[in-house]
């Protein structure tokens, strides 16, 4: 397993290239249009997970409790973000 100051550098250098995806892609579509507010929102819902995810690992020794609240924490940010960019529920947080 690995070590706790070896995550923090993947989980910043995996959610740094996650968010340059969509900018790279605006710099040559224009079906990409997120705006900075956008971008905001991402880094927040990907950095949060990543350091959320890491303080599970840290903090909770039983397996079945680890897996369990990873499973929940990974269910509601793929729900939120579902949420964000389709408006799946039709929520105010869509702008629905």
């Amino acid at each position: 397993m690995m070590t706790q100051n070896k995550r923090v550098p993947i989980i910043l250098t995996t959610a740094t290239i996650l968010l340059l995806i969509p900018f790279i892609a605006m710099q040559f579509s224009t079906e990409v249009n997120w705006s900075a507010f956008d971008f905001f929102n991402a880094g927040i819902l990907l950095f949060g997970t990543g350091f959320l995810i890491e303080l599970v690992l840290r903090k909770v020794t039983k397996k079945q409790n680890r897996w369990m609240l990873l499973l929940i924490i990974i269910s509601l940010v793929l729900l939120t973000w579902i949420e964000l960019a389709v408006g799946l529920f039709g929520t105010p947080l869509a702008g629905s």
